[in-house]
C-alpha cells in the first residue's frame, strides 16, 4: 500500500525519436495535485484505490474503509507500508481484518506498489497537460481503471513475497 502524487507539474519521460531530433514534451508549471492511494495483491493482481486531494490520516481512514469493504469475509489483509506520518498516526482506525507491516526507513524498493507508480506515470500520466483539477482527477481515475489484474501481477510481482528466489 502506498500513495503517489501526480499533477499539473508532471514528469517528463523518455520519447522514441529519430537520432539527432529534439522532440518536444509537454510540461506544465501550475501547482495542482491529486494523490492516488492504492493497495495491490501482487500474486493475484487484485487492488483497491482512492483518489483524493491530499494525504492525511483522515483520508487514510477513508481508504482503509474502502479496503476493508472489499476484503472477503475469510481474508486477513497485511498492508506493507512505509513510515509516512499518517500511516503511523494515532488517528488511524485500523479495521480488525487488516494488519500493518511497516517497512524499514528508506526502503521503497521493498514495496511492490512503488513499481505501479512508475508504470502509471510512464504509460498514462507523463507528458500531458491538464486544464484544471477535474481533468487531473479524471486522468488519474482513467489511468487506474486501465490497469488489469495481469498488468498489476506483472508490474508489482516480487519473488520475496511469494517465498521464491527467482
Amino acid at each position: 500500500m502506498d500513495e503517489a502524487r501526480f499533477g499539473q507539474q508532471g514528469t517528463i519521460t523518455d520519447l522514441w525519436a529519430r537520432t539527432g531530433s529534439r522532440p518536444a514534451a509537454v510540461r506544465q508549471t501550475k501547482y495542482e495535485w491529486c494523490y492516488l492511494y492504492a493497495a495491490v495483491e501482487p500474486a493475484t493482481g487484485e487492488s483497491a484505490a482512492l483518489i483524493a486531494p491530499n494525504v492525511d490520516s483522515g483520508t487514510m481512514n477513508q481508504f482503509l474503509k474502502i479496503l476493508d469493504a472489499e476484503r472477503k469475509a475469510d481474508e486477513h489483509i497485511v498492508l506493507i507500508m512505509d513510515g509516512a506520518g499518517w500511516h503511523k498516526s494515532k488517528a488511524i482506525s485500523l479495521p480488525a481484518g487488516i494488519t500493518v507491516l511497516l517497512l524499514p526507513a528508506y526502503s521503497p524498493e521493498l514495496n511492490p506498489v512503488e513499481n505501479l507508480w512508475h508504470y502509471l506515470r510512464s504509460h498514462y500520466l507523463s507528458n500531458r497537460a491538464y486544464e484544471n483539477y477535474d481533468q487531473l482527477f479524471d486522468a488519474g481515475t482513467d489511468a487506474y481503471r486501465k490497469l488489469t489484474p495481469a498488468v498489476i501481477k506483472s508490474v508489482c510481482g516480487c519473488p520475496y513475497l511469494a517465498g521464491r528466489a527467482d
